[in-house]
């Protein structure tokens, strides 16, 4: 990796021509450029040693590492303006005509001799020897590394149920209302006789005191409220149907059976 990286100090396109002249040395060299006994001595020198060069490279060779192993990002080959230009016109590279390599036109200067697609004969023996394993399908977390990504997935049982409570379109339950009886139950119209109510006129005074005079309530709602004014009675009244008996006694008496000092003189 890259100084910048390493440091954390901030990074730009010029990693990538440190990681060019990396792969570079190790292929002209055999090894990488830097290596220690364990991680923290590799970016030891990767920070502060110099790099060492083999003898038997070209001077245009190691005149390309030197600049592409720079630990300055900004005077590294590749950073400045000219990009990817500036290594193109490196001389390590004055045989390489780019436009017919990037159309595809350059013959390669080495064609491997392949008996099949599966033919590893250019392979180090040292890894084809080894036995092949298999990669597993799946790795099993522990209980407490689940923990760590519950929620995180969008199949969360949580997450599903506040979508749905939300965006659900079924009617929710309700607790029915308190009634006086039962919804179904009829309501019995109330029951008044003309003397029960103080009119004035001749029409109060010649009707028939001793017949009684129905005046229905309507029950179209289920809910009814008590609109009378008079004291005597009162809506709604939960009993049997009007056909099937005789209707509640009413609460006072009749006129004719009034005291003298209950009556008006009409």
């Amino acid at each position: 990796m890259a100084p910048e990286i390493l440091m954390r100090s901030g990074h730009n396109r010029a990693v990538d021509w440190w990681s060019l002249g990396a792969l570079m040395y190790d292929m002209l060299t055999g090894a990488p450029p830097f290596t220690g006994e364990n991680r923290k001595k590799t970016i030891d020198k990767i920070l502060k040693c110099k790099l060492n060069l083999p003898p038997y490279l070209t001077q245009e060779a190691r005149d390309l590492l030197k600049k592409l192993l720079k630990r300055n990002a900004a005077s590294r080959l590749g950073a400045g303006p000219g990009d990817a230009g500036e290594v193109q016109a490196h001389p390590f590279f004055r045989h390489i005509n780019w436009e017919e390599l990037l159309a595809r036109k350059v013959e390669p200067p080495f064609k491997p001799l392949l008996q099949s697609e599966e033919d590893v004969s250019q392979f180090d023996s040292k890894f084809t020897r080894q036995t092949p394993v298999d990669s597993p399908d799946d790795s099993t977390l522990s209980e407490s590394a689940n923990q760590v990504f519950l929620g995180f997935t969008y199949v969360a049982p949580s997450v599903l149920e506040s979508v749905k409570e939300k965006f659900s379109f079924e009617p929710k339950i309700r607790s029915p209302r308190r009634f006086i009886g039962s919804p179904r139950t009829p309501v019995s119209p109330v029951k008044f006789s003309p003397g029960d109510f103080w009119g004035r006129g001749a029409s109060a005074s010649t009707a028939n005191p001793q017949t009684p005079v129905e005046y229905p309530m309507e029950t179209s709602g289920i809910e009814q409220m008590d609109v009378t004014t008079s004291g005597e009675a009162s809506a709604p009244l939960p009993i049997r149907q009007p056909n099937s008996g005789p209707y509640k006694k009413q609460a006072f008496p009749m006129i004719s059976k009034r005291p003298e000092h209950l009556r008006m003189n009409l």
